[in-house]
C-alpha cells in the first residue's frame, strides 16, 4: 500500500485525508491551522511537523494550498517536499493556480526525480468529504497508471486531459468560466424572483426541474432560499480566485470572456461586502439593492 500525505487541510483537504485513510492509505498530513491538525488527527491521520515532514517517505503528496506562492513555498521553499521526498514519488497538484504556474513548477521540478500530477479538482465541499471529485489530471500515462488507486480514493471521476504540467489548470480555468457564469446568472434569477414576489421553493422547484437545472444552479439556489451563506464549504475567495485565473488565462490568448468577466465583477462585490461569506452571499448584495430577498416559503423585503 502507497503512503501519502495532504499539505492543506481545509475544507478540501480534508475531505482527501478522509478518505485517503478511510481507504487504508497510511496518511501524514500538515496545515498552519492548530484546529484542522486536530480534527486530522481524530480521523485517523499523523501528524507531521512542516510541509516539507510530509514528504518524508510518501509515495504520494497531495497539495491542496490556496495559490501559486505557497504551491511553489511548500515544495521549493526551504526543507520542502522537492528535498525531503524520494525520486520516483509523485505530488498530486490539486490546487487550482495559474496554468503557468503549473507549468513553471514542472519545469522546475524537472531532474528531481519526483513526478507531478497537475490535477486541479472540482465537486466542491460536497464531493472532497465524499470522495466524489472530478480529477482534471495531466501527467504522462505512467505516472497516472501508478498512482491510480490514490487517486480513485478521492475521485469518482478522473480525467486524463493532457501530459504536461499546466494542462490540467488549464481546463479548471475554462471550467471555472463557465461555473461563475452558472453561480452570478442564478444570483440575478433569485433577486429577479425575490422582488416579484416569488416564493423561493416555488423558483427551486421550476428551476432544478428544468433545462437550466444542474448542481451548480440547484445547490446554489438552496443556499439561498435558506439563507445560508455561511459555513457552507464553499468560501467566497476561492471563487473569486479562481474567476481570476479564467480572466488571467483570456488575457493571455486574446480570448473574450465576457460572461465571466460579469460574474467576477459580482464575485468581487460580495466578496468586498462580505468577505467571511460564501459564494451565494453575492445575492445578499443585489438584494440590499432592490429592497427584497428570497425566502424557502416566500419573498420578503430586506
Amino acid at each position: 500500500m502507497q503512503k501519502t500525505g495532504v499539505i492543506g487541510l481545509g475544507d478540501m483537504g480534508s475531505g482527501l485525508a478522509k478518505n485517503l485513510i478511510a481507504n487504508g492509505f497510511e496518511t501524514r498530513g500538515f496545515d498552519l491551522s492548530p484546529d484542522r491538525m486536530s480534527a486530522f488527527e481524530a480521523m485517523g491521520g499523523t501528524l507531521a511537523e512542516s510541509a516539507g515532514d510530509v514528504g518524508k517517505g510518501a509515495d504520494a503528496v497531495f497539495v491542496m494550498v490556496m495559490n501559486g506562492d505557497q504551491v511553489k513555498d511548500v515544495i521549493f521553499g526551504d526543507g520542502g517536499l522537492c528535498q525531503t521526498m524520494a525520486p520516483g514519488s509523485v505530488i498530486i497538484l490539486t490546487a487550482t493556480i495559474k496554468p503557468r504556474e503549473g507549468r513553471e513548477v514542472g519545469a522546475m521540478l524537472e531532474g528531481s526525480g519526483i513526478h507531478l500530477i497537475d490535477s486541479p479538482v472540482s465537486g466542491g465541499f460536497p464531493g472532497a468529504q465524499g470522495g466524489t471529485l472530478t480529477m482534471m489530471a495531466a501527467a504522462p500515462d505512467a505516472v497516472l497508471d501508478e498512482y491510480k488507486a490514490v487517486m480513485e480514493a478521492v475521485s469518482a471521476n478522473i480525467h486524463r486531459v493532457g501530459s504536461r504540467a499546466g494542462d490540467g489548470q488549464t481546463v479548471k480555468a475554462c471550467l471555472q468560466s463557465l461555473i461563475g457564469s452558472q453561480f452570478s446568472a442564478t444570483f440575478e434569477a433569485a433577486a429577479l424572483a425575490a422582488k416579484a414576489g416569488v416564493p423561493g421553493q416555488v423558483i427551486l422547484d421550476v428551476f432544478s426541474t428544468s433545462s437550466a437545472g444542474c448542481g451548480v444552479v440547484n445547490n446554489a439556489l438552496q443556499k439561498i432560499i435558506d439563507r445560508q451563506f455561511e459555513g457552507t464549504g464553499s468560501h467566497i475567495n476561492t471563487m473569486h480566485k479562481d474567476l481570476t485565473i479564467s480572466m488571467n488565462l483570456g488575457e493571455e490568448l486574446g480570448v473574450p470572456l465576457h460572461t465571466a468577466a460579469a460574474a467576477m465583477q459580482i464575485f468581487h462585490a460580495g466578496k468586498t461586502k462580505y468577505p467571511n461569506g460564501d459564494n451565494w452571499i453575492c445575492t445578499r448584495v443585489i438584494e440590499e439593492i432592490i429592497g427584497a430577498e428570497l425566502h424557502r416559503k416566500g419573498a420578503k423585503k430586506a
